[in-house]
């Protein structure tokens, strides 16, 4: 099958080729093959528009202006047959120019002419049937093939016809570059994005690989699509939505219960990548204001035997979905092959399937932008309400549960000399929220507040490079050890690693010298963090126990027991500007208020005069254990990032108590690190859009999300 912009060709009785024009509804029945056509393509130029068509006896190329005029004239029109006997053809593809074919015939690639019978090349590597090949047109002499065999090759001919990841030079027949085997599926599809510089596979299983063309790359692997669970994710998304919204739930239920509730017995079908083709999505957002936000994503079409997905390259997720089952006109239910047009025309797209199992052929018109909106009516109306935000909008003044024991600067004297003594404040009415802001600041505070962030706080220099080059390295040990976790300083100039040895280190951030030795843990060092006012160093471990340690003396000033702990304690920080302690213990995070005295009881000096009490537990949702935790201490933010080991990432507001959003499956593995700017929110001019975005880690790689809208 193939789409063009007002054209769509599909073979007729086997051998006879239709093309259908969708501007006037008028068919053109070709004749010329004697075998059943099993490739068709249309060419790139619209003027004039060439269309070709291949069988196991023969390629021929057809102009559709000269074969219209000659069936209008009442002459039997014919096309220029560029290639015989070339054995079974599964796929053909015109050059960007239009003046070279690529014909995959059994295991190699025949570049014919698309003028007169000539073969200019014959590539020869593949080891089984080459299912797909694309020209590349931002590189001159590139073409990319696919194959059964599970690999995809590039190859560059030195006549320049075509470069791609299996690299072949022509005149010496040697072969620079191949990949290995990708899956146990046959590849089916290719596409190759020009603007993202990557090349976009798939294969009978429903997976989609994207490599990178940028140069230096060497055509590495950038992301891995499961398209059955994007499916079932975003299935589940548009149920919750429809829960929400009324009418979306009415339109959408159908969808939601043809994917999700399989019916016991039924059989479970795969996804296999039939085509990929671009999306003209912006048509979605034709009265939006938000246009600007899909103008730097590319969408694309991906075609399936169950129905049509749109695919979002900027995040790997699904936009939409249509599925062929939901519609009762449509007799088709499984597609054995499609074709899509690129480009919409008022609105709407062509979409051609054959039947699997039957002689038959079905044209779709789908509504792209109606199909999107019914389906992300919650997304789209969300993008109006008001979103969560790192920073603080005013200084705040702490407010806590409980009175903070703080370090008396008055004589030890008898009570009795006091006259009055202060309520301990246990007949008040109980605190609502946990901080509470202070909206009456006058301008010359939060001028002052500003200063002083600025000057606690470096900027890094924008114009400068990311660190690639490698500087110096230092051995921690004198035998081989594990390095647990590692730790910057708020101002980058000290640094803090745990070992598996049970010690902390800390090290000058050049690594010249060893500024501190701390022992005492007895298990690995799982989490280090710095204070503010890099004074005091807070560690976690193994052994269940959490020490507060001075950076100039080599003693802890806390040490919070196993008794308080019921499992291991897998990540500390100070939070709120020294104000609180935040860990994460199975799946429960605490937040510890503290007061540390490292003063010495002459009588008792071996106890320990400083104190901590635990504020509140907040547990995580539906996990066993949390993976990762992140926020900030820089300055005063009540949002706190987790992740868990059920692939989820959840937002707690503290100054709320509770969740406020929550994404499951954020990854296909756990994820293991939460990254987030956690540098002054004035250190720039732009403080907000400075601190909108988090970095997620896992073993699937690694995704940045926007904080606004949590994509």
């Amino acid at each position: 099958l193939a789409c063009s912009h007002h054209h769509c060709a599909f073979p007729l009785n086997c051998n006879e080729l239709c093309i259908w024009n969708t501007a006037t509804a008028q068919p053109l029945r070709l004749s010329g093959h004697y075998y059943s056509i099993s490739a068709v393509s249309f060419g790139s130029k619209p003027n004039p528009l060439l269309v070709c068509s291949a069988s196991r006896e023969r390629v021929i190329v057809w102009d559709l202006d000269e074969c219209t005029q000659k069936v209008q004239e009442g002459l039997t029109p014919r096309g220029i047959v560029i290639g015989t006997l070339l054995g079974m053809v599964l796929h053909v593809r015109f050059s960007p120019d239009d003046q070279q074919v690529a014909v995959c015939a059994g295991n190699r690639i025949y570049m014919l002419s698309a003028k007169n019978e000539a073969i200019l090349a014959e590539l020869d590597g593949h080891l089984a049937p080459v299912t797909a090949a694309e020209f590349c047109t931002s590189e001159k002499s590139m073409l990319v093939s696919v194959s059964e065999d599970r690999t995809f090759k590039a190859r560059k001919l030195c006549l320049s016809f075509f470069f791609s990841l299996k690299v072949w030079n022509y005149s010496t027949g040697q072969l620079i570059y191949q990949s290995g085997v990708l899956t146990a599926f046959p590849l089916l599809s290719l596409l190759i994005d020009e603007e993202n510089k990557q090349i976009i596979t798939g294969c009978a299983e429903g997976q989609l690989w994207i490599f990178s063309l940028i140069s230096g790359h060497n055509y590495r692997c950038v992301a891995l699509i499961n398209l059955k669970k994007q499916q079932e994710k975003f299935c589940n998304k548009v149920w919750k939505s429809g829960k929400k919204i009324g009418s979306t739930g009415r339109n959408t239920s159908k969808l939601c219960k043809t994917n999700n509730m399989r019916p016991e017995g039924s059989v479970e079908t795969s996804l296999p990548v039939l085509l990929i083709e671009h999306c003209d999505f912006l048509i979605c957002f034709h009265n939006e204001e938000n246009i600007s936000s899909a103008l730097n994503t590319n969408y694309f079409w991906i075609g399936s035997s169950t129905g049509l997905l749109i695919i979002n390259l900027s995040n790997f997720e699904l936009e939409g979905f249509l599925s062929y089952k939901d519609y009762s006109d449509l007799s088709i239910r499984f597609a054995g092959s499609c074709a899509i047009t690129r480009k919409a025309v008022n609105g709407k797209v062509l979409c051609l399937i054959t039947s699997m199992f039957e002689d038959m052929i079905a044209v779709l018109e789908v509504n792209l932008a109606a199909l999107v909106r019914t389906q992300q009516t919650d997304f789209l109306l969300s993008r109006n309400k008001k979103s969560l935000s790192v920073i603080a909008r005013y200084r705040i003044t702490l407010n806590v549960f409980f009175p903070l024991r703080v370090k008396s600067t008055v004589k030890d004297q008898p009570l009795v000399f006091h006259n009055k003594i202060k309520s301990s404040g246990y007949t008040a009415a109980p605190q609502t929220t946990m901080f509470s802001p202070n909206n009456n600041l006058k301008k010359k505070e939060v001028s002052k507040w500003k200063t002083t962030c600025k000057q606690k706080n470096k900027e890094y220099p924008l114009e400068s490079y990311p660190p690639i080059k490698y500087e110096k390295g230092i051995s921690v040990t004198c035998k081989p050890t594990p390095i647990c976790c590692i730790q910057y300083s708020g101002d980058g100039e000290m640094l803090a690693c745990g070992l598996a040895d049970k010690s902390v280190l800390i090290f000058n951030s050049n690594l010249t010298n060893t500024y501190n030795v701390f022992a005492g843990h007895d298990g690995a060092v799982n989490s280090v963090g710095w204070s503010h006012d890099k004074k005091w160093l807070v560690s976690a471990s193994e052994d269940r126990t959490l020490r507060v340690w001075s950076v100039c003396k080599n003693e802890p000033a806390l040490i919070l027991g196993k008794e308080k702990f019921l499992k291991t304690v897998r990540f500390v920080q100070f939070y709120f500007i020294d104000a609180f302690i935040l860990l994460c213990c199975g799946s429960e995070f605490h937040l510890l208020s503290f007061n540390l005295d490292t003063t010495k009881d002459d009588l008792k000096p071996y106890k320990q005069r400083s104190v901590c009490k635990l504020v509140q537990k907040f547990p995580m949702a539906s996990t066993v254990e949390i993976t990762s935790l992140s926020a900030v201490n820089d300055f005063y933010s009540y949002i706190v990032l987790m992740a868990g080991s059920n692939r989820a990432l959840e937002v707690f507001d503290l100054n709320a108590g509770c969740s406020t959003a929550v994404i499951p499956e954020a990854h296909t593995r756990s994820v293991y690190q939460i990254c987030q700017n956690k540098g002054s929110s004035f250190s720039t001019q732009q403080p907000e859009a400075y601190n909108l975005f988090m970095t997620t880690a896992a073993g699937d790689g690694i995704k940045l999300w926007d904080l606004r809208t949590l994509r």
